[in-house]
């Protein structure tokens, strides 16, 4: 798939922050896509989704344990947006797991919910090559 900015979400339960992440580039004409597909009950599918993507960056978008963003990170080299979904614990469950990542799988993280942020920062990252 040919697009700048590859949009993933843990879950359909997620497509409301999606939601503001397509606005945002929307808005700025910048091509994405988006899939639905969990880290842990669809590993094989993930990987093959990133494998094939060219797009420039991810925007990954989870809650709960939020393995998303870094289980993307841990395929490509290419820069990973991650976006913590307030599922329990008003999302600090999330937003701690997106954040914490070992050293050389780096996820940049926005706040909980903040799927514009995910957007804004995407979007810069694509004017700085």
């Amino acid at each position: 798939m040919m697009v700048d900015v590859l949009i993933i979400a843990g879950s359909e339960s997620d497509k409301e922050i999606v939601k503001k992440a397509e606005g945002v580039l929307k808005e700025n004409t910048v091509s994405y896509a988006v899939e639905y597909c969990s880290a842990h009950r669809e590993p094989d599918r993930l990987k093959e989704i990133v494998e094939k993507a060219d797009a420039k960056v991810f925007i990954c978008i989870a809650g709960l344990s939020a393995a998303l963003p870094g289980v993307v990170a841990s395929i490509t080299k290419k820069p990973v947006i991650g976006v913590p979904v307030a599922v329990k614990l008003d999302g600090l469950d999330a937003l701690l797991s997106t954040m914490q990542m070992p050293k050389g799988v780096p996820v940049a993280t926005v706040g909980i919910d903040n799927g514009e942020n995910a957007a804004w920062l995407a979007i810069r990252i694509l004017n700085s090559e």
